[in-house]
């Protein structure tokens, strides 16, 4: 992020326009929706700029800027279109400590001016760094039409009643008022486009607020999917906004945890086989004590929670506190894997079953039914398989499965540096040696991808022999 978008106080401030060009008119356009002094300093303007002088929506200065104009102003735009001039002011105004932009010269300007969305005092900015000002248009569209013309009558006046609304706990319980308002009785009001009619229902609403008994904490124990933020659920996404804490584990990518409020708390307690991890018990008290304060938490954990997350372990823990929760299911990866090598799970003709299993266990290498999951044509999709591979495809050989059997190894699924990675039984050990896997890796054994796909060649035993 080159620019950092925030918004300036421009009240009683002044703003000097250098240049009278239509591309000024088009800066003043948004500057006159502020409340900031305009001031423009040229010789020959657009016909726009001086009927707005007329009116009293700004100050013409028919004269060319001097550096004692610009003592005092906030920000200042060169807006001459002549790339000489632009250089020679806004090299004037930065000698003088004022921000400077140059209309349609990204490179040289100290701020830009975003496309805007106005539904005083609801303003949404859009900026694209100068990279893509079609796809800032295209945004803004989206959003005019989304976002309803009355909403700008329902936030001044929530604006107005901010006072009264004191009266509630800082927190969840002035967040559920506001919610209430904003989502619920006050749209519905602003219909009537009445604004004592809204301030009424405010009133009423806040009394039903003051008169609820105090929220308990919950823990939602949600499925962050795979890693890719559109996969989320869309139950998911609200929980995880209207969330207090957030417990995550070391699988959720940064890009889901930005979804949540900037309030939050956010806590990683990530397990990993080596490295630092945090005990289950420990994790068990967190829930407990920060639902015991009233709290909604959620439970973040990467794929699906009832897939080899310990789900059971922590619900005990819950249950025995008698603290609220419920489980909201996510895509778990071996769907992700399957999906981004266009392949299927199961296939007619090919195997009736799908086994997911996990290559160790509390105790350590985990053991299952080595012959079934040897029998041609059967699937299984492996998790936590780094280390463990050696020990699977030994007993996987041991037990009659074929050394061709294809295994397809999938690292990141889902997400933007996702690999996929054919290879087969009998080279599976070696291959994940070799390769070096940083990412969480799923293998589906006896599964070949669709698409394409970093295959691992290997010499034959007549090549190694020569």
């Amino acid at each position: 992020m080159q620019h950092f978008p925030i918004y300036i106080s421009l009240t009683g401030e002044r703003v000097v326009v250098a240049g009278g060009t239509e591309a000024a008119v088009a800066k003043l356009r948004l500057l006159m929706k502020t409340e900031a002094v305009l001031e423009v300093y040229a010789a020959q303007v657009h016909a726009a700029i001086r009927d707005w002088a007329e009116a009293g929506k700004l100050r013409l200065i028919s004269r060319s800027v001097e550096a004692s104009d610009l003592q005092g102003a906030r920000l200042a735009y060169a807006a001459f279109e002549d790339e000489a001039k632009d250089a020679a002011f806004a090299a004037l105004a930065r000698s003088k400590g004022v921000l400077v932009n140059i209309v349609d010269n990204l490179h040289d300007s100290q701020f830009i001016t975003p496309a805007i969305v106005d539904r005083d005092p609801v303003t949404v900015a859009i900026g694209t760094e100068g990279a893509a000002p079609v796809l800032a248009r295209a945004i803004k569209a989206d959003l005019e039409e989304r976002l309803p013309y009355r909403l700008g009558l329902l936030a001044r006046v929530g604006k107005a009643f901010r006072n009264r609304a004191d009266v509630l706990p800082m927190g969840r319980n002035r967040r559920d008022f506001w919610r209430d308002y904003y989502f619920g009785k006050g749209e519905r009001q602003t219909a009537q486009a009445n604004p004592l009619s809204i301030e009424n229902e405010l009133e009423h609403l806040l009394q039903k607020h003051l008169d609820a008994p105090e929220r308990e904490g919950r823990v939602d124990f949600v499925g962050a999917g795979p890693g890719d933020p559109e996969l989320l659920t869309l139950k998911a996404r609200r929980l995880i906004d209207e969330a207090d804490v957030i417990l995550h584990d070391s699988l959720v990518p940064l890009e889901i945890l930005e979804l949540a409020r900037r309030e939050a708390l956010i806590i990683e307690t990530g397990k990993r086989g080596y490295g630092k991890s945090i005990a289950q018990d420990d994790i068990h008290s967190l829930m407990i004590e920060h639902a015991a304060d009233g709290a909604q938490i959620v439970r973040l954990k990467g794929g699906d929670p009832s897939v080899f997350a310990r789900l059971d372990e922590e619900i005990d823990a819950l249950d025995a506190a008698g603290i609220a929760w419920s489980v909201t299911p996510g895509i778990t990866s071996a769907s992700a894997a399957a999906a981004s090598s266009g392949a299927s799970l199961t296939r007619r003709g090919r195997n009736t079953g799908l086994r997911l299993l996990t290559a160790h266990d509390t105790e350590g290498f985990a053991d299952h039914d080595w012959q079934a999951l040897a029998r041609e044509g059967e699937v299984t999709a492996l998790y936590m398989a780094k280390k463990g591979a050696r020990f699977v495809q030994g007993r996987l050989l041991m037990h009659g499965a074929k050394p061709q059997m294809p295994v397809t190894i999938v690292e990141n699924a889902s997400r933007p540096d996702e690999r996929r990675i054919v290879t087969d039984l009998s080279n599976l050990a070696t291959d994940l040696d070799t390769l070096s896997l940083d990412g969480p890796a799923i293998l589906l054994l006896g599964l070949s991808p669709r698409t394409s796909s970093e295959t691992l060649t290997h010499p034959t035993r007549e090549e190694i022999a020569l």
